[in-house]
C-alpha cells in the first residue's frame, strides 16, 4: 500500500539547490529540518519555525545527534512571521500541519496563521522552487486547513505556479499533501 508521507520528499528533490535556502515552516521534532539541512548542504541555509519550546529542544537534540551541517536557524515563532526572518528567495519549503507528534494534541496549526504562512512562502519561492504542504484531516482544524488551502491554491495563476494535490481517495481521514511549484 502506498504511504504518501514516505514518498512526498521525492517531489522536492528536483528543486533542491546545494547552497540554497530552505524553510521548515513546522519544525515539530526536527525530521524535516534535518532532511532539509542535509539537502542544501554546508553552504546552504535552513530556517525552521515552531511555536512550542519542546519542538526546538527536540529538533536541536536530533540535529546534534545526527551531526547535521551547522546551516540551520531554529526559530521559536509562528510560521506566519516568516518574512521577519527570511529575506532570501527559497528553493524549497515544507509544511507538516497538525500537532507536534508525542505532545498535546490540542495545540495544532491554525488556519489563520497557516494561510498567511503559505502566502508568504509562495512569495519567497525562487524560480523553480517548490513547497510541500502535508495536511492531516483527521481532526476538525486539519480538515478546515485542507479545504482552505485547496481553495487558495486553485486560484493561483497556472502560468506562474503549478499546484498539485496528492491524496488517497478511499481514505478521507488519511494525510494528503499539496505540491506548489514556481515556474
Amino acid at each position: 500500500m502506498i504511504n504518501l508521507l514516505e514518498i512526498e520528499k521525492n517531489f522536492l528533490i528536483p528543486h533542491i539547490k546545494k547552497g540554497g535556502v530552505a524553510v521548515d515552516f513546522t519544525m515539530g521534532n526536527g525530521h524535516d529540518t534535518l532532511w532539509l539541512s542535509n539537502a542544501v548542504g554546508e553552504e546552504g541555509k535552513v530556517y525552521a519555525f515552531d511555536i512550542q519550546p519542546q519542538a526546538l529542544t527536540n529538533s536541536q537534540t536530533l540535529l546534534m545527534k545526527e551531526n547535521a551541517p551547522k546551516n540551520y536557524t531554529l526559530i521559536l515563532d509562528s510560521h506566519s512571521n516568516v518574512k521577519e526572518y527570511v529575506t532570501e528567495k527559497i528553493c524549497i519549503g515544507m509544511f507538516n500541519l497538525g500537532f507536534l507528534p508525542g505532545s498535546d494534541k490540542s495545540i495544532t496549526t491554525k488556519r489563520d496563521t497557516t494561510m498567511i504562512a503559505i502566502e508568504a512562502a509562495i512569495d519567497l519561492l525562487d524560480a523553480d522552487g517548490a513547497l510541500l504542504i502535508a495536511v492531516y484531516p483527521g481532526h476538525e482544524e486539519g480538515t478546515i486547513e485542507g479545504q482552505l488551502i485547496d481553495e487558495m491554491l486553485s486560484k493561483l495563476n497556472r502560468k506562474e505556479i503549478c499546484a498539485s494535490k496528492f491524496r488517497i481517495i478511499n481514505s478521507p481521514t488519511s494525510p494528503f499533501f499539496f505540491l506548489v511549484e514556481k515556474r
